[in-house]
């Protein structure tokens, strides 16, 4: 007989099905339009000596002014200075936010000849050492990103060491390297270059918006799904002094040397520099990968000033269009903003023009126990310019992690052109909590280019952490009793350097939670591994941290081992139970309740061996025999397993981004 013929489906219930598929696609694409982008990883260089995420922090919490005169190795400023800003060829102002041993740069690690370094823009370097410090904080194996889509933006504007160069000695200076090492598009494609990253990768140049507006277009690029990762950050330095001529000349710089938003007295802006860059990835990705999510960024939004008052005149509705814009694409209504770190150059005009256009767009349903808290980084460190955006992103990542927003300084009598009493807006001059509670903490961030390009971000406090997903097997009996910490670097000086850096960082102030075996975890499977090596054993955080003092001193204490190791493959490992009379009842049973990797090797072999003996060898290892008797092993027993041992690099481990070890 023929086959019952098969009914086709109606065509009304096709144009269901079809019509159903359509809207999950569009809804698919429109969750991709708004789905945050993770926060993972951070890296710094701040006046104040803030090198780290973690001194920055401190130097914000405690309220330091980080501005100092200009270094004697910069320029002679008693041959450029006049406090008259109208004076030619001078500078109205002796002060700035100056980084520290900029000078200093380790060309081979990066695989830089010494010679190619000499005129290599010292932004360069610093956004090469930046975006390894960077991946690692996140937990990410530069070695393991190696071809992917991972993208680099980069906000520079200045290129004052080509100056600086050029002064020196003339077109005489010019050799094979000066040219790409001193572009601007270079400090990005370098990067890209050495990581070996082939996702997008540019230079951004908006004037003092260019880091916030790299940080939106890395956002796009990663809904759109162009990088499955972004390094996006920003960089400024004040190599030679005929850049600060001009904003003297235009009436600019505050002539004492200090940003004082807000205030009455607020006669311009101190110029300062720095460098930051942050890791970036789709939240759904993080998630998945276990990654330390720090923030989110929920939304952005960038325009134009367009026809304002003056080129260089901020525009209020432009800025109220772009604050309105970022918080559309985030989702979020302005009543839900709880901070907002403001652009805030300390200039008579700008200031009054940003704090209204603020509060017109955030006021809208604040309630009146709610006012908007506003401030800025720039009175603890100046003006950063091109890195001015991602300097006030890490300042409010910070302060969402502490759960306190830093004292705004420099505000002693409120700038009588803004109307405080009428608006919801308060300045906080003391620290205030910021603690996580029922409602999400956002906050907005603002960066507006001399040029016109407004930037604006909605950053959210990241997710509370879920518990971590059941085992397939029974959990572990307990803690190891002893754990081992593995350092490397490519020179025995570049070793000693990190033992000592690694020493800092535990005596520094890290989340209590964080345990030995969290260090650990991190140091032995986050981070590249190289040739001269280091191995600690130990039982604690304090004997860790004494320990890798002494190495850094030049001693070798009980517990540790140093060599170079020519072949970095990782070796084979096998555990031998010999039999003929030693083995003993238990043999192995810790080793199996407290290293996952032994324990699924002898998992295996037990599935393995359990229908050729008739009986576990977990059963005869652990004397579990039926007639109780005691049970040895056979006479000879091998267990095997590869096992690759990472090792970090010789840049800082930052406690933050200690990841959760496998038997937590």
């Amino acid at each position: 007989m023929d086959s019952p013929k098969e009914h086709p489906m109606p065509s009304s219930r096709r144009m269901l099905q079809a019509l159903d598929d359509a809207c999950a696609k569009l809804e698919a694409v429109e969750r991709a339009k708004t789905e945050p982008i993770a926060i993972i990883g951070m890296s710094c260089r701040f006046p104040g000596g803030a090198t780290d995420p973690e001194s920055f922090w401190r130097s914000l919490r405690d309220g330091t002014d980080a501005i100092t005169k200009v270094p004697p190795n910069r320029w002679d400023m008693a041959a450029y200075y006049d406090p008259d800003p109208d004076a030619p060829g001078k500078i109205c102002s002796r002060h700035g936010g100056f980084l520290q041993d900029i000078e200093q740069f380790d060309p081979q690690f990066f695989g830089i000849s010494p010679r190619e370094a000499m005129t290599l823009d010292p932004q360069q370097r610093l956004m090469l050492e930046l975006g390894w410090e960077a991946l690692e904080y996140a937990g990410q194996v530069p070695d393991r990103l190696v071809g992917s889509p991972t993208g680099v933006f980069i906000g520079i504007t200045t290129n004052d060491y080509a100056n600086r160069v050029l002064q020196s000695g003339g077109p005489s200076q010019i050799d094979a390297y000066f040219g790409m090492g001193n572009a601007l598009n270079a400090t990005a494609g370098r990067l890209s270059y050495f990581l070996g990253l082939q996702g997008p990768s540019m230079a951004v140049d908006t004037a003092c918006s260019s880091a916030l507006v790299a940080v939106h277009l890395a956002c796009q690029s990663l809904r759109t799904r162009e990088c499955d990762m972004a390094l996006a950050g920003g960089v400024n330095l004040i190599c030679s002094p005929e850049s600060s001529i001009v904003p003297s000349r235009t009436g600019m710089l505050s002539r004492d040397g200090r940003c004082k938003t807000f205030d009455a007295s607020a006669d311009g802006y101190v110029r300062g520099e720095g460098c930051a860059a942050i890791v970036l990835r789709r939240l759904s990705d993080a998630q998945q990968g276990n990654d330390p999510i720090l923030a989110l960024i929920r939304g952005s939004a960038v325009n134009q000033d367009g026809a304002s008052g003056g080129f260089t005149v901020p525009n209020g509705p432009a800025q109220q269009t772009v604050i309105r814009q970022a918080l559309s694409r985030a989702q979020v209504a302005p009543a839900e903003i709880d901070y907002v770190e403001a652009h805030g150059t300390g200039t008579g005009l700008g200031d009054p023009i940003e704090v209204a256009a603020t509060a017109a767009v955030l006021s809208e349903g604040r309630p009146p126990d709610h006012p908007l808290l506003i401030g800025t980084v720039k009175t603890n460190i100046g003006h950063l310019e091109a890195a001015a955006g991602i300097a006030g992103l890490m300042k409010v990542v910070l302060a969402l992690q502490h759960e306190r927003i830093p004292p705004h300084l420099h505000l002693k009598e409120p700038n009588p052109h803004i109307p405080w009493d009428e608006l919801p807006v308060r300045v906080p001059t003391e620290a205030v909590p910021w603690p996580r509670g029922e409602s999400r903490r956002l906050a907005g961030l603002s960066s507006f280019g001399a040029s016109g390009t407004n930037a604006h971000l909605v950053l959210e406090e990241a997710p509370a952490q879920a518990s971590s997903p059941p085992r397939d097997h029974e959990p572990l009996k307990g803690d190891r009793p002893l754990h081992l910490l593995t350092l490397s670097a490519k020179t025995e000086t570049a070793l000693r350097q990190l033992a000592q850096s690694y020493a800092a960082s535990l005596d520094a102030d890290h989340d209590p939670a964080e345990t030995v075996a969290d260090v650990c975890f991190s140091a032995n499977t986050t981070r590249s591994h190289f040739s001269h090596r280091l191995a600690i054993v130990t039982d604690s955080l304090p004997q860790a941290g004494e320990r890798l003092r002494a190495v850094a001193a030049g001693e070798t204490p009980s517990g540790s081992f140093r060599g170079r190791v020519k072949d970095i493959r990782p070796p084979k490992v096998a555990f031998l139970f010999t039999g003929q009379g030693s083995q003993y009842a238990g043999m192995g049973r810790r080793l199996y309740e407290t290293q996952p990797t032994f324990r699924d090797a002898l998992d295996r072999c037990d599935e393995i061996l359990r229908s050729h003996l008739g009986k576990s060898i977990l059963d005869i290892m652990n004397g579990r025999e039926a007639n109780g008797k005691r049970q040895g092993l056979p006479s000879t027993s091998v267990v095997g397993a590869t096992r690759e041992t990472p090792h970090p690099s010789s840049f800082k481990l930052h406690p933050s981004s200690f990841k959760l070890h496998p038997s937590s």
